[in-house]
């Protein structure tokens, strides 16, 4: 059950890895917001799986070590966070990526605010607020 103190939000996978892993410095604010519990970040499945699966890409091992991290922190983080919820069904809006689809569908569904990088999606920031959702790329 959503707390409704909360705000919900939904993260896209960049947004996720900027926040657990690169401490970027437009992540803090919603790094801060996570651990205050501050918001009800909202994901499926198979964000989690997507998120597993680019933990496991070669180019990302030297940021891992770098930070002192591992795949299996990165996840905790996730798993501690997010508050898992069924997948949503499809949009009435298409993203062009595919990938990023179900970021969009979930963030529809539940009218709230998505945070991603991804230009696909920024792409669509006008016909997403037309539907209540914000996309943006940091809080």
């Amino acid at each position: 059950m959503p707390d409704k103190a909360r705000q919900p939000i939904v993260l896209d996978t960049n947004i996720v890895l900027d926040v657990f892993i690169f401490s970027d410095a437009a992540s803090l604010p919603l790094k801060a917001a996570l651990a205050a519990g501050e918001l009800d970040w909202v994901a499926t499945q198979p964000m989690r799986d997507e998120l597993e699966r680019v933990l496991a890409y070669k180019q990302l091992a030297p940021r891992l070590d770098f930070y002192q991290l591992s795949a299996d922190d990165v996840l905790a983080g996730f798993d501690r966070h997010a508050r898992l919820t069924e997948v949503a069904p499809k949009a009435s809006v298409t993203c062009s990526d595919a990938d990023d689809q179900k970021f969009i569908d979930l963030a529809v569904s539940l009218q709230c605010r998505l945070l991603s990088k991804d230009r696909h999606v920024l792409s669509m920031k006008k016909r997403l607020l037309a539907l209540d959702v914000q996309a943006q790329a940091a809080l």
